[in-house]
C-alpha cells in the first residue's frame, strides 16, 4: 500500500507538472496575438483542459494495457516509469522547450518494464500498441499538422483578401476565443487520460498481486478488479491537470507564442483549429497523441505561409530534437531508476 501511495502521489506530480509544461499548447497563440491577457488565457485553458478530461478513458485504456506486457509490471515498474518522465518534463520545462509529455511518460513505462523482464524487449508491444499508437502518429501527427495548418491559412487569405486588416483582426480576434478554447478541451481529452491510464494500471497491478487484499471494506470502491478507470481517479487527474494549468508555464508559452513566429489572430484561430481537429480525433481511436507535436507544427505551418524566414528555423531544430530524444532519455532514465532499485 505504501508504494501505490507513492505512485499514486508520482502520478500527481506528472499531471500537475504536465499540466504547467503544456499549458503553452493551448494559450501561446492567444497571447501572442494579445487577444487575452495571460491570465485570462491561463483561466480559461485551465477550464476548458478540466473539462476535456473528464470526457471518455480510451486514451487511458491504451497506456494502462496497451504499451507493455502488464505480467512483468509492479509497482515500482509504474514509480520508475514516472519519475524518469518528471525529470525530462522538468529539464525540458528550464530550457523552455516544447517538448511531449506523453512520450515522456510512454518512454519512461517502456524503460521500466525492459528493466522489470530483467532486459527483454519483448514485453514491448510493439506490434499492437507502440508502433501504430505512438510511432506512427509521433511522426504523421506533425506532418498534418503542418500541411492542414498551412492549407487552412492559405484559404483564408483567399477569402479574406478583400477584407480590410482592421475587420480582420475584429472577427478573428472572437474566433480565436473558441479555437483557443477548442484546443484546451482537445488537449484535456487526450493529456489528462495518460495519467489515469497510469494510476488504473497501478490499481490493476495492486489487485493482481494482492497488495490491497487487506483494505477496508468500505474502501473496496477505489480499487478495480478488471481494468477500468474508477471515476475517483478521472476526477482527480481532471483537477490536478486544471490546477496545474492554472500555474502557467511561461518559459514555454514564450517559446510557442513569441519566439518561434509573430502570429496574428487568423495565424493563431487556424494553428489552434487545425491542432484541436487532429487531437480530438486522436482521442477518439485511443492515440495517445503529442499534443505539443502537433500544436507547434500548426504553428510552423502557418508562419511558413505567412512569411517562410519568419520562422525561427534554428529554435524550430532545437524543439525536433527534444521531441527525438524524449522516447530513448526517458526510456533510459526510467530504465535505470528501476534497474538500481532491483539492486537495492
Amino acid at each position: 500500500m505504501v508504494l501505490f501511495f507513492l505512485v499514486v502521489v508520482a502520478a500527481i506530480a506528472f499531471e500537475y507538472i504536465n499540466g504547467f509544461h503544456d499549458a503553452a499548447n493551448a494559450i501561446a497563440t492567444v497571447v501572442s496575438t494579445k487577444v487575452l491577457t495571460p491570465r485570462q488565457a491561463i483561466a480559461m485553458a485551465a477550464f476548458f483542459n478540466l473539462t476535456g478530461a473528464l470526457m471518455g478513458t480510451a486514451v487511458a485504456s491504451t497506456i494502462g494495457k496497451g504499451m507493455v506486457d502488464l505480467k512483468v509490471v509492479t509497482m515500482q515498474t509504474i514509480l520508475c516509469a514516472l519519475l524518469g518522465a518528471i525529470v525530462w518534463n522538468l529539464v525540458t520545462w528550464l530550457l523552455g522547450l516544447p517538448s511531449s509529455s506523453s512520450h515522456a511518460l510512454i518512454g519512461g513505462l517502456c524503460g521500466a518494464a525492459v528493466a522489470s523482464a530483467g532486459g527483454d524487449f519483448s514485453v514491448l508491444k510493439w506490434r499492437t500498441g507502440l508502433l501504430p499508437k505512438v510511432v506512427v502518429p509521433m511522426i504523421s501527427s506533425p506532418v498534418a499538422g503542418f500541411i492542414f495548418a498551412a492549407l487552412l491559412m492559405l484559404l483564408l487569405l483567399i477569402v479574406l483578401q478583400s477584407f480590410t486588416p482592421h475587420v480582420v483582426q475584429r472577427i478573428f480576434g472572437k474566433a480565436q476565443l473558441v479555437s483557443a478554447a477548442w484546443m484546451a478541451h482537445s488537449h484535456g481529452t487526450n493529456d489528462a487520460q495518460k495519467t489515469m491510464g497510469i494510476i488504473a494500471l497501478a490499481l490493476f497491478t495492486g489487485t493482481t498481486s494482492g497488495a490491497f487484499a487487506h483494505l477496508p471494506p468500505g474502501l473496496h470502491f477505489l480499487i478495480t478488479p478488471a481494468f477500468a478507470v474508477p471515476k475517483w481517479v478521472v476526477v482527480l487527474c481532471a483537477a490536478t491537470m486544471a490546477a496545474g494549468t492554472a500555474a502557467g508555464g511561461w518559459r514555454i508559452i514564450r517559446t510557442l507564442g513569441h519566439k518561434m513566429v509573430k502570429l496574428q489572430p487568423v495565424h493563431g484561430f487556424a494553428a489552434e483549429t487545425t491542432a484541436a481537429v487532429i487531437i480530438q480525433a486522436a482521442s477518439s481511436y485511443g492515440i495517445p497523441l503529442s499534443t505539443t507535436h502537433v500544436i507547434s507544427a500548426s504553428i510552423m505551418g502557418v508562419g511558413a505561409v505567412k512569411r517562410f524566414s519568419g520562422v525561427k528555423w534554428t529554435l524550430v531544430r532545437r524543439i525536433v530534437w527534444a521531441w527525438v530524444f524524449t522516447l530513448p532519455v526517458t526510456g533510459l532514465l526510467s530504465y535505470l531508476l528501476a534497474r538500481g532499485w532491483a539492486l537495492l
